[in-house]
């Protein structure tokens, strides 16, 4: 059937309509009241139409339609299949992430880390924290009261002694067996699990009630740390404010737009205060007059709240045609009525002067500046790997050698995202000979660590491998040896012949589960920065080192030239270049007349070599 025909036979009734090319690619998916007169519009040449709507237009060899009961359903239906394939032509919510939730693990030892990405993995989520920062606060409070574990190792209590974790207090120690039983990890789990649903009241009651039936048992230390559970829990009562738990809660929108370039801005109030924000950026959309910031608004509050929390009352800028059946649609999900303005004056209106104001500013950064927030990246990293820690100190590794010669380790260190290029090491292997990258990197490793530990130094959060499973194996294993197992170690791995760019992660004790690179990602962009970072180092120290190799057999086939008096010429001039340009006098002081004009003959031949075969 063509075209025309199925033109023809459009029912008149509401649904959406999907666009195709003549490859069978979606272009564009849209709802209508009436699919006969909406699809048909794309398809009169009397009718005007923008510019990117023109270009579907031209492109649109195939349509196909679903009839719905409602336009709410045809609003959901339309968002769904937006999400799952991305048609060229929709508007897309370029940075649909939920707030961050804590999730609680389904592991015999469960931990605590915090995620944007809910799944159905058998774990308890809890969330969404307003203001973002605050799930990162949370998290650190558990790890440092409740103690749960915050390392990816198999928890089997095997292990001949606990890691650095254990001795700070900051983990029970399951590792090992006799340091705490499952019951008892079990019990700080429970705990921890009561904390997050809000049951604070519930927690801190059981608490006190363990302090005294310690105290009465003359177990003095045990009722010494439930003492300080409950005060902990009772503190941060007053602080936890969770969205779910909000009743007065209203989102504002706003936006700033140049040309194709705009900058939409949210701000969330929870109780009468605006207590978190977020950030949403395009770069593609219709210039000028053909841009509908209605038609727009409509697309993006219908993708982004029908995944994320619903408050009870959103205000924005501008009225859209989809207003209505989309908060019937909310109130359906919220469970209360759900009200969408766009006020005209008093405190709201000025409330959208604000984010205005504040979306302006962030256009400027964005497209302008493109400086992104060290924390905010940050936040974003420790995210994306599930990271129980801020992740405030990042250290890299990488190996270079040509075929296991001059074998050397370069090592970065980054901290708050930013370079610390004093703190950069450069080490030469001793204990591997031939290319043995894996013992490479576990001697690289073992050797960091164990110094800073001797010294006292300070470790970093999060340690980047460049290499993929056996480099990451071999690096966890000097871990395992020093007890730092609780040092996450992420694995960076290259797609084939394509050195200078990353495929995915892997991160230890989740190689199961690799974290696709996203090059849309700011926290992935710092990922590769730093990965450049550490192959230079390595690399630079390699070709330094193989220099210096070839500099010294040169000289070593001079006459009268041994290792004493090499050493002494490295020693004062420092290049091949100086010496070779250095007068017999000036060598002399150094080595003696005699091998001093050895060596100066030795340059002066090759000087002559040189311009003979320049012409």
């Amino acid at each position: 059937m063509d075209l025309a025909e199925k033109l023809k036979r459009l029912p008149t009734a509401a649904g959406i309509y999907i666009h195709k090319n003549a490859a069978g690619k979606i272009l564009y998916v849209g709802k209508a009241k009436n699919l006969r007169n909406r699809v048909r519009q794309y398809f009169q040449s009397s009718r005007h139409l923008d510019y990117k709507t023109q270009q579907l237009a031209r492109q649109i060899a195939d349509f196909e339609f679903i009839v719905v009961d409602s336009e709410v359903e045809a609003l959901v239906l339309e968002s769904n299949l937006i999400k799952k394939h991305k048609p060229r032509f929709n508007v897309m919510l370029k940075d649909d992430k939920q707030y961050p939730h804590l999730k609680l693990t389904n592991e015999p030892f469960p931990k605590v880390v915090i995620t944007r990405r809910i799944v159905r993995d058998g774990s308890s989520y809890y969330g969404p924290f307003l203001p973002a920062t605050l799930a990162r606060k949370t998290l650190n409070v558990i790890n440092r009261t409740f103690q749960l574990r915050t390392c990816e190792i198999e928890i089997d209590g095997r292990l001949p002694r606990p890691c650095l974790e254990y001795h700070l207090k900051r983990c029970l120690g399951p590792c090992v067996k006799g340091l705490c039983t499952q019951d008892e990890y079990a019990e700080a789990a429970r705990d921890v699990k009561t904390l997050l649903e809000g049951r604070n009241k519930e927690l801190a009651d059981d608490l006190k009630e363990r302090m005294w039936k310690y105290a009465e048992e003359n177990k003095f230390e045990l009722a010494a740390k439930f003492r300080d559970l409950h005060q902990t829990v009772l503190a941060l009562s007053d602080k936890q404010k969770m969205a779910i738990t909000a009743d007065r809660d209203i989102d504002i929108f706003g936006y700033y737009r140049e040309d194709e370039k705009l900058a939409l801005q949210l701000f969330t109030m929870r109780e009468g205060r605006i207590v978190g924000r977020r950030e949403f950026f395009w770069e593609d959309l219709p210039e000028g007059d053909e841009f509908d910031a209605s038609d727009f608004l409509g697309e993006v509050l219908t993708q982004y709240y029908t995944t994320d929390f619903v408050p009870l009352e959103i205000n924005v800028p501008v009225d859209f045609e989809d207003r209505q059946p989309l908060e019937k649609l909310l109130t359906e999900r919220r469970g209360r009525k759900v009200r969408i303005l766009d006020p005209k004056r008093g405190q709201k209106k000025d409330l959208i002067t604000l984010v205005e104001t504040n979306a302006k500013l962030a256009f400027e950064r964005r497209f302008r500046v493109l400086k992104p927030d060290s924390e905010r990246l940050l936040e974003e990293l420790q995210e994306i790997l599930e990271l129980s820690y801020f992740p405030e100190r990042i250290e890299s590794f990488d190996i270079s050698n040509i075929s296991g010669s001059e074998n050397v380790a370069g090592i970065v260190v980054f901290e708050n995202a930013k370079p610390a290029r004093h703190l950069y090491r450069r080490f030469i292997i001793k204990g591997v000979e031939g290319a043995n990258d894996f013992a490479s990197m576990r001697e690289a490793v073992f050797r960091r660590y164990r110094r800073m530990m001797e010294e006292g130094g300070r470790l970093p959060e999060l340690i980047f491998i460049d290499g993929g499973k056996g480099q990451v194996a071999a690096a966890a294993d000097a871990m395992r040896e020093l007890d730092l197992e609780q040092i996450m170690l992420v694995g960076l791995v290259k797609p084939p012949r394509r050195h200078n760019e990353i495929s995915h992660l892997i991160v230890h004790g989740r190689e199961d589960r690799p974290i696709k690179y996203d090059r849309n990602s700011l926290a992935f962009r710092l990922i590769l920065q730093i990965r450049e970072e550490t192959h230079k180092t390595a690399v630079e120290f390699h070709r330094k080192r193989r220099e210096k190799r070839d500099f010294t057999s040169e000289l070593s086939a001079i006459p009268g030239i041994g290792e004493k008096r090499k050493k002494l010429l490295l020693k004062h001039f420092g290049s091949i270049e100086r010496i070779a340009k250095a007068a017999p006098e000036e060598l002399a002081v150094h080595i003696g007349s005699h091998a001093a004009m050895n060596v100066a003959e030795h340059y002066e031949r090759q000087r002559e070599l040189g311009k003979k075969a320049e012409n």
